[in-house]
């Protein structure tokens, strides 16, 4: 039976696929590919822990790293009975995505514009996602009693989503109210700035990495610019593929359902059935696009 909750949207059969979302959000920013994914696999979508809906953040003097946060996604596929999975993740969840690949819990990974890949002594990119990132917190804080109103009117939504997505006008209002509620909500926010400071937020050890790995860009990411943020990742990650989508932001299901849920559903069925994930053939408009 479907298990859907704060926590937990689990649904289908086949083999697993675990979609894991960015930082702030939950599970429902992948509402928008569900619909394809689920005839294709057993999806299983967890909100994360401090964020709003899943579970609390035991007592810690450490901050909330990505190493942390992995060991608690790990410890959640466990009571799942989860054990290797296709993985897919957008930006923090594309860098939990990573991370469990090596340590061995992926059976493929595509990462949709993943945190993790900058480059250590890179101040000033850190700096700049910390200045969006409390933009964006200030400002949905100041409008809580306001946001139905806004997100009424579908230009009002595209502005007011336009540093996450780039048509925001085709998220539900009532989704767009709970992205907005749930991003405020979430317990982990200065873990993360503390973790981005400290020069601590880059992935390491990326050539432990041995399952076929997709890498995919919004060409329009505000957050997580593109020539900061990849290049690490192309270099480091043994045979990546790289993908640029022309047109669409730093959270894109709702951009483009259609090419996420089949850019994800065909690489998980790609590897579940070779053993290495195929190259673009010769003249697909991918290829040109492939780096």
């Amino acid at each position: 039976m479907p298990e859907i909750s704060p926590a937990l949207y689990r649904a289908g059969e086949g083999e697993p696929l675990v979609l894991i979302h960015g930082f702030t959000a939950t599970w429902r920013c992948w509402l928008p590919v569900l619909g394809e994914l689920v005839p294709r696999f057993e999806v299983i979508a967890p909100t994360l822990h401090g964020h709003d809906g899943g579970s609390p953040l035991p007592p810690s003097d450490h901050p909330h790293s990505i190493s942390r946060a992995a060991d608690f996604l790990e410890e959640h596929l466990d009571q799942l009975g989860v054990g290797t999975a296709h993985l897919a993740g957008n930006s923090l969840g594309g860098a939990l995505a990573l991370e469990l690949a090596k340590r061995g819990r992926a059976r493929s990974v595509v990462g949709i514009s993943p945190a993790g890949g900058i480059r250590p002594d890179d101040t000033a990119a850190a700096l700049k996602v910390i200045k969006v990132f409390s933009r964006m917190q200030s400002t949905t804080a100041r409008s809580l009693k306001v946001l139905p109103k806004v997100m009424a009117r579908p230009g009002l939504r595209r502005i007011a989503l336009r540093d996450v997505m780039t048509r925001g006008h085709q998220v539900p209002a009532a989704e767009a109210i709970g992205l907005a509620r749930s991003s405020v909500r979430c317990e982990i926010v200065e873990d993360v700035y503390t973790v981005i400071r400290n020069g601590e937020s880059h992935l390491t050890d990326l050539d432990q990495i041995d399952v076929p790995t997709l890498i995919t860009w919004g060409s329009k990411d505000r957050i997580l610019p593109i020539d900061s943020f990849s290049p690490r990742l192309r270099a480091e990650i043994k045979d990546v593929q790289f993908r640029v989508h022309p047109g669409i932001g730093h959270t894109p299901m709702w951009d483009d359902p259609g090419l996420i849920a089949t850019t994800i559903g065909d690489w998980a069925s790609a590897a579940a059935t070779t053993p290495q994930a195929p190259a673009p053939a010769a003249g697909d408009p991918e290829a040109a696009a492939t780096a």
